[in-house]
This record gives structure tokens, C-alpha cells and sequence, in this order.
């Protein structure tokens, strides 16, 4: 039995080209199709010959969960081995749409607020595996006459915990002949790995980075972010430091408000203190329940509002990020982790 050909895999792609003589054109039409116009499977494979050798998706629709509240849609997608993995569609109100892609099965980071990091799993998805998220919910969008405006490694998973497939997916993202997205509307988030968030800003310069910070108080973000023990809270300043030096475009620090933890005035005065002199936009995030973080309660509007206005008075861009969705999952992986754990617990 003949493997079917992955729609992803351009080099296996043009190889099926070459064995059916297939005129390059078809290929640049059919990618054109389901790449940038997002169009349905059926209708994109319209007229192609060698329709039966190509594989257009590696993830199987498991699950789809839409909120009644603000238009938020979590899509719990299947592996070819069965695991789950979560795509989010952020429908702001703006009317513009963000997808927020997962980078891997579970993440070894074990963050201590969230969900995806209690699943006690980290398997790297393939490039193909992340780029099929966009596919599939690019055709969702085109049903519902949206566009995808922004891509967001955000979902689960550390994406520098996968470089090399996190580094094909952004290429097949940006590629002329594959996507063609402006690496603008680009963003990775990372919990903080020097080294390869300085290879993603030399390799990709024009792609948005995001630092998930949170406290700059060395024992309060180890708590968080247990790999604070391995990346020093010096060594991310000089690494943000470098990275201003290779993009033009600020670095997001990304901050959860957490009551108690880092929400008073004196940790907006520490904070404001270490991003001196650094190119950055601060985004204050409220912060969404984890089952197994009971201890972890989110700041109150009136604190958040209260810490934004002190960062903004010292001159430091800061936005307050409305979160969407919690009705369909109190956070990020949570709802994937019963699935799987449900799944493939012993009986």
C-alpha cells in the first residue's frame, strides 16, 4: 500500500510532480488554493490529478468547543497516535481573528499556573502537525467569511523546547509559495530560552517575540517558572538586550497579574526598574484558574488597572489583555489534559 504524499512536505511534493509529470503550475494553484485562499479540501483538490497520492491534514478533528460568551472556539485536535492537542480561535471584537497554535503534546516547561505544564507529557509536534492547525482553521474562518489576521505560538507547549519544527512551520508560513503571511503578524512566546529566542531573531527578524516574564523577583518567578533555576533573570535582560539590537520591533513582555504574588505597587517599581533601557511593550494578563494551582488567584480588576497606570507613568508601552474563552476552559491545555488523561489511563 502507497503512503499517501504529505500536502506539507514540499520536497516529497514536488517528488509526486515529477512521478505523475504533473506542470508546476497545478502545484502553484493548488497551494494558492488551500494556503492563501483557505478554500474546502474538495474545493481546492478540484481538478487535480493526483488527488488520491495527497495527504492535505496529519490532525483529525476530535472536538470543537465554542464559547456563549465572546466568540472564543477551542478546537481539540487528534494525532495520528491518538494524543490531543488544542487550537484556539480568538475572535476579538475588533473584528479582527487570532489563532493561537500548540507547538507540542503537553510542554516540559511546568509552569506553575498552568494547565498544559501539569500534564506530566512533552511530545514535539512536526512542522506539518502545526501548520495543519492553520489549514484547518483557516477553512473554518473562510465558512464564517473571516480572515485570519494573526498567528500566535502561544497554545501548548514551549515552542523553543521544538526549534527545528517551530523554525520549518515559520518558513512554510512566510515562504512566497506556501502561506505567505507577513512574519508581522507572526508571534512566538517563550518562558524564556536565550539562546534560541537570539537564533529566532537572527533568522527570523521580523517575527513578533514574546517573553512570558511575570516577576522579576528571582524567588517569585523561580516558584512560576521552574526553569528560572537554568535562565537567570540577568541573563533574559541581556537577552533581550541583544534581541532589541537585531529586530526594530519592541519584545512583548508578557506578565500575569497573580494577587500576592507580583501585583503590588513595589513589583511594578522593580519591574519598571529592570526594563529600563530595554525595547519592549508590557501585556498584563489576567489570569485564568488552574485546578491545580488553587493556591494562584488573579489580581482584581482594580489592581490591574492600578499596576497599568504605574508602568504607563513611567513610560512604558502596557496594554491589559482581555482574556477570551473562559467558558469553554478555564486555561490553556486544561481541557486537553482530562481528554487524554481519560483516554489513556489504565482501565
Amino acid at each position: 500500500m502507497t503512503t499517501a504524499t504529505s500536502f506539507f512536505d514540499s520536497t516529497a511534493v514536488e517528488r509526486l510532480r515529477r512521478s505523475l509529470r504533473l506542470d508546476p503550475q497545478l502545484i502553484r494553484v493548488l497551494r494558492n488554493r488551500l494556503l492563501k485562499k483557505f478554500e474546502s479540501d474538495d474545493a481546492g483538490l478540484l481538478g487535480f490529478p493526483g488527488r488520491d497520492q495527497l495527504q492535505l491534514h496529519v490532525l483529525e478533528q476530535f472536538r470543537r468547543c465554542d464559547s456563549s460568551v465572546d466568540g472564543a472556539t477551542k478546537l481539540l485536535l487528534k494525532t495520528a497516535t491518538g494524543m490531543l492537542i488544542e487550537a484556539v480561535i480568538l475572535r476579538i471584537a475588533s473584528g479582527r481573528t487570532t489563532l493561537c497554535v500548540s507547538s507540542q503534546v503537553g510542554c516540559g516547561a511546568a509552569c506553575e499556573f498552568c494547565a498544559t505544564g501539569k500534564m506530566g507529557i512533552a511530545q514535539n509536534l512536526s512542522s506539518a502537525q502545526i501548520l495543519d492547525q492553520v489549514l484547518q482553521v483557516g477553512q473554518l474562518l473562510v465558512g464564517e467569511q473571516r480572515r485570519l489576521d494573526n498567528i500566535v505560538f502561544m497554545g501548548m507547549g514551549e515552542p523553543f523546547h521544538n526549534e527545528e519544527n517551530l523554525y520549518e512551520a515559520l518558513t512554510a508560513l512566510t515562504a512566497p509559495q506556501m502561506f505567505a503571511r507577513s512574519p508581522n503578524s507572526l508571534l512566538v512566546s517563550t518562558v524564556g530560552i536565550p539562546d534560541a529566542m537570539v537564533r529566532c531573531a537572527e533568522r527570523f527578524s521580523n517575527v513578533n517575540l514574546a517573553l512570558s516574564l511575570h516577576s522579576v523577583n528571582a524567588e517569585t518567578r523561580l516558584k512560576l517558572i521552574p526553569l528560572t533555576q537554568r535562565h537567570s533573570l540577568d541573563e533574559l535582560q541581556r537577552v533581550i538586550r541583544e534581541i532589541n539590537g537585531l529586530q526594530r520591533r519592541e519584545l512583548m513582555i508578557e506578565y500575569l497579574m497573580l494577587a500576592g504574588e507580583n501585583d503590588a505597587a513595589s513589583d511594578a517599581s522593580d519591574l519598571i526598574q529592570w526594563l529600563d533601557g530595554l525595547k519592549v511593550h508590557v501585556n498584563l494578563i489576567p489570569y485564568n484558574p488552574v485546578e491545580d494551582a488553587p493556591h494562584l488567584q488573579g489580581s482584581d480588576r482594580e489592581t490591574i488597572d492600578r499596576f497599568a497606570t504605574q508602568l504607563k507613568a513611567s513610560g512604558l508601552k502596557t496594554t491589559i489583555r482581555y482574556s477570551l474563552g473562559n467558558d469553554i476552559a478555564a486555561a490553556c491545555g486544561q481541557l486537553v489534559r482530562k481528554e487524554n488523561r481519560q483516554r489513556f489511563s489504565p482501565r
